[in-house]
């Protein structure tokens, strides 16, 4: 099985090796900004732009098919992925406070009919 957080090239969305479109896809950024930052280091950084491209391009894997179908069933699960690369530790504390969020509302509804003062409402209504 292919990992999601690892770095693929994406030669789906890429124009030549599919090297700017696997670190836009790796970091969140669009790739059109990620192909403007790369053709002005290439012009302003003597070659070695280049280099790193063709090397990047030689040693990084292709994006299986696999990861490709997961992304392209659901664009939140994508967004969440792209998180999850770029900044584990973020990702893991709003998961965290998401799961402590979900844990209160439950915790209210809970004591809210549970609580003794349900019940009285409970009976004003049935009154009316």
């Amino acid at each position: 099985m292919a990992r999601r957080t690892g770095f693929y090239l994406d030669k789906r969305e890429g124009k030549f090796l599919g090297v700017c479109a696997g670190i836009a896809d790796y970091t969140g950024f669009d790739v059109l900004w990620i192909r403007v930052g790369f053709a002005l280091a290439a012009v302003f950084g003597s070659g070695f732009p280049l280099i790193a491209y063709f090397i990047i391009a030689w040693v990084a894997d292709s994006k299986p098919g696999s990861v490709y179908a997961q992304e392209d069933a659901d664009p939140e699960d994508r967004r969440f992925w792209q998180k999850t690369r770029a900044a584990p530790g973020r990702s893991i504390r709003e998961v965290r406070s998401s799961f402590r969020d979900i844990d209160r509302r439950l915790r209210d509804i809970e004591l809210q009919y549970t609580s003794p003062q349900h019940k009285l409402a409970r009976e004003i209504d049935e009154l009316r």
